[in-house]
């Protein structure tokens, strides 16, 4: 994804469809995963990776995406100075999402809304619905 100079509000609806594509992928497979690993590649063809893992194994769009935007706050610095010309993210420590112990007060992650999505665009395509943005 070519993102440049782009304005944070950007970056953030890039990472919102990146972790949509990989958790509904993730749901669809019955798979769960801990690591959640941002690259980037900067305008000067540096690479960089970050991870964060994660408490419990998940395959919810929000945890992830959670994730996924820490690791790009925390690059925002570095992204600045070089501009950021691909960025991609992935889910590793992969298993299977029937032995998934959840933590109680169960937050604003819904499995229900995720699979909901899921359906939605298997049948209407991935730009029929897209997930709200942070204000």
């Amino acid at each position: 994804m070519g993102l440049s100079r782009l304005p944070p509000a950007e970056l953030d609806a890039a990472l919102v469809s990146l972790v949509d594509r990989v958790t509904g992928r993730m749901r669809k497979g019955g798979h769960v995963g801990r690591t959640v690993i941002l690259r980037m590649r900067f305008g000067d063809y540096r690479r960089a990776t970050r991870s964060r893992t994660l408490s419990q194994p998940t395959a919810g769009s929000e945890p992830i995406l959670a994730a996924a935007r820490s690791l790009a706050r925390a690059s925002e610095p570095e992204i600045g100075r070089r501009g950021l010309t691909m960025i991609g993210l992935t889910v590793q420590g992969l298993g299977d999402g029937a032995a998934v112990q959840l933590e109680l007060p169960i937050g604003r992650s819904s499995p229900a809304l995720d699979e909901a999505l899921d359906r939605v665009h298997e049948r209407f395509g991935a730009d029929a619905v897209k997930r709200g943005g942070r204000e």
